[in-house]
């Protein structure tokens, strides 16, 4: 697991299993791993020691998908291939779960402090309260094929990054606050070109991060 400035490599984080989600919280770097134990691997932010790891209980069939931490309430979630969230209180540490009812591709915190889940199969947002109260759904417009992430900007409107490899489009879209419609779009065919996206898992962060470069430049 490396971390990159955009023109060179800084630090090196230890090797090991595969790489499934990683965030960052009060000063802490929290690595997931797709492992039978020992699965949040936790690390200094400035020195990048390793401190010390998490194992999520009742993991036999934990497939992790994606992980993200929220400051407010000082915990992470960890969205499971297997229809749950996974809910880590880092004090104590505590460990909640709650079922999603379909399954996960990728998940975010909004500025209420609450989870952002982004479905496979259907195009649906669910917004759930960090107990796991469902609070809302959101279905997306039938263009947005494939959405692998979403984040909730500050007017309240979707960041919406769609397109798997096989999609003739991959885009990042602006989607209005109801879900209905396509604000703005980035993207179109598939390709490595400017204006153009891969949106696989390893490009989902980077196409988001691309969206808001263009969105300033607009």
């Amino acid at each position: 697991m490396f971390v990159y400035t955009v023109a060179e490599e800084q630090h090196t984080l230890s090797e090991g299993d595969p790489v499934w989600g990683v965030t960052s919280l009060a000063g802490e770097i929290f690595l997931l791993r797709k492992k039978g134990r020992d699965q949040v691997e936790v690390y200094d932010v400035i020195t990048y020691c390793a401190l010390r790891c998490l194992t999520v209980p009742n993991a036999r069939r934990f497939r992790p998908i994606d992980m993200i931490s929220c400051a407010y309430y000082y915990c992470i979630y960890i969205a499971d291939k297997y229809k749950y969230i996974r809910k880590i209180d880092i004090k104590a540490p505590a460990f909640t779960r709650w079922a999603l009812n379909g399954r996960p591709r990728g998940i975010s915190v909004n500025a209420s402090h609450n989870v952002l889940v982004t479905y496979l199969e259907v195009q649906t947002i669910k917004e759930f309260s960090s107990h796991g109260e469902l609070i809302r759904e959101i279905t997306l417009p039938d263009d947005i094929i494939n959405h692998c992430h979403t984040i909730q900007s500050l007017d309240n409107t979707f960041i919406v990054c769609h397109g798997d490899p096989g999609d003739a489009v991959n885009r990042v879209c602006k989607i209005s606050a109801d879900g209905r419609h396509i604000v703005h779009s980035h993207g179109g065919q598939r390709g490595s070109v400017h204006g153009q996206y891969n949106v696989t898992w390893l490009s989902m962060i980077t196409s988001l991060c691309l969206w808001w470069t263009f969105s300033i430049s607009e």
